[in-house]
């Protein structure tokens, strides 16, 4: 499978925006970062995939629970209410991408097969302190 080069900028996209949300969260909630967070994200998710192909994701309609709150979320978050915008987001995050996480699971749990990570968690693994 090839990645486009529009597809890298939407990566990059979705990287600075989940930065940005982990920037703003450890900033006590600082709005602006949150909110400018979600943009990116939003919109290197929709340049990743497709603008049709986002719109498909994010309504159908098993998943419209997830999505209205996760957009009900960014709203509140770009209405200067951080704290309950993102709970609300965190909410329909896991919603929308339910189906995902054993998949993601799963490949975490490949890396264990990749001869660096294998020796560093078995160096750690086998540590018999009491501490």
């Amino acid at each position: 499978m090839e990645i486009t080069e529009i597809q890298k900028i939407g990566v990059g996209l979705v990287g600075f925006g989940a930065f940005f949300l982990l920037f703003g969260m450890l900033l006590y909630m600082d709005s602006v970062l949150l909110a400018f967070g979600n943009i990116l994200f939003l919109s290197g998710l929709a340049v990743i995939i497709g603008l049709r192909r986002t719109f498909g994701f994010f309504f159908q309609k098993p998943k419209l629970k997830g999505t209205s709150f996760f957009l009900g979320g960014i709203i509140i978050v770009l209405l200067r209410w951080p704290v309950l915008g993102m709970l609300l987001e965190i909410y329909g995050f896991i919603n929308l991408f339910r189906s995902f996480f054993p998949i993601a699971f799963g490949f975490l749990g490949t890396l264990v097969n990749i001869p660096f990570l294998n020796t560093l968690f078995q160096k750690f693994g086998d540590t018999s302190s009491l501490v």
